[in-house]
């Protein structure tokens, strides 16, 4: 992997070792004899951005409580969210995946991607310390804060679409959930049905995470985003 031009796209040096390890996904590291995953950057990552987007948005939105800088935060940090900024970026492609995962479609993987750009923020940090993981929060998550409603409502979106189906008078509300994978790595898919007829669906690593994914696509249906 030329993981110099994912670093170029990320405009920050990372040691190469750390950079490798951060897109070292569970399933290759198990089929190479249990090396070491990407979890523990991942982990670190959660914090570092955690802490540097509270800090941001404290500052930022002085008008709003806490319920509401909490409901931000939640949208900006969410899976949905970096994994469209890691699929912008292109991470996926330099992911190491086991087999079943690369078959599966694992590179375009909503969940995978996120956690791939936490496990690289926590190896910048890890590489640069706090100042460049910082840089790296404002160049790529940042932009996401240009639009506090939507974030807002993507913080919460099933009880965002009901308020939505009710106003419109669309019909019940029903997710439909199935999943697939064993029972330590299961990935959740939910078909969105509103008024009998299905609107959207979505994806995640939980139940909660798949209805919500559906939710937010359905409110971009509906408001004609």
């Amino acid at each position: 992997m030329q993981l110099d031009v994912l670093a170029n796209r990320l405009g920050v040096e990372i040691e190469p070792q750390l950079l490798e390890l951060a897109l070292t996904h569970r399933s290759y590291a198990y089929e190479q004899g249990g090396k070491p995953s990407n979890e523990r950057l991942e982990f670190l990552g959660d914090s570092v951005l955690g802490f540097v987007v509270t800090a941001h948005i404290h500052d930022k939105f002085t008008e709003l409580d806490e319920g509401e800088l909490t409901k931000i935060k939640n949208a900006v940090v969410s899976a949905k969210a970096l994994g469209a900024i890691s699929l912008e970026l292109g991470i996926g492609e330099f992911l190491r995946l086991g087999k079943g995962e690369t078959l599966t479609g694992g590179r375009d993987k909503n969940n995978l991607l996120a956690d791939a750009f936490e496990a690289i923020l926590g190896a910048v940090f890890v590489s640069k310390g706090l100042p460049a993981a910082a840089g790296m929060v404002e160049r790529f998550v940042f932009p996401l804060l240009t639009d506090p409603d939507t974030l807002r409502a993507q913080s919460d979106p099933k009880t965002t679409l009901v308020e939505l189906v009710q106003l419109k008078k669309l019909g019940a509300v029903d997710y439909q959930i199935t999943f697939d994978g064993p029972d330590h790595d299961r990935n959740f898919f939910a078909e969105l049905v509103i008024g009998g007829k299905t609107i959207a669906k979505g994806q995640g690593r939980s139940k909660k995470a798949a209805e919500n994914d559906a939710a937010i696509s359905a409110l971009q249906i509906l408001q004609g985003k």
